[in-house]
């Protein structure tokens, strides 16, 4: 044999190190790990750690409350309430509805307003500008 191959402890040692971390603090990232680990006197860079992290399935609890987006019904909205709710659209003009859209084009955006019709949904009218200014659309 050419050479004598070494085997790599630091790098066993960087994983069950970096691994010590999590179990003691699971909320830590890459970048504390690898600020403790260098505290600790290993020399490791942050990608290595990183890279080590990975291997071993290592994720960081995240401690970031969600964000409840929907509205309960009971805590509807007062002014903008829903006026459509429990009635039976049951024919062509008895509901319309305007929607105001963005298409992309090479110049930029135009803006397409149209008038729907909700029970046969078809388009009753619609205008094409490039703002959305009221007396454009």
């Amino acid at each position: 044999m050419y050479y004598k191959p070494r085997t790599n402890n630091t790098k066993q040692a960087i994983k069950n190190h970096s691994t010590q971390v999590f179990e003691q603090i699971p909320i830590y990232g890459e970048k504390k790990v690898h600020q403790q680990l260098l505290e600790d006197g290993f020399k490791v860079s942050l990608n290595t750690v990183a890279h080590y992290r990975q291997e071993l399935d290592l994720k960081a609890v995240l401690a970031v409350k969600q964000v409840n987006t929907t509205i309960p019904i009971n805590k509807a909205h007062k002014k903008y309430s829903y006026k459509l709710q429990g009635l039976n659209i049951s024919h062509a003009n008895h509901v319309w509805s305007t929607d105001i859209t963005y298409i992309k084009i090479a110049g930029g955006m135009v803006y397409m307003a149209a008038i729907i019709d909700w029970h046969s949904k078809a388009v009753l009218s619609h205008r094409i500008s490039n703002t959305t200014l009221p007396q454009n659309l």
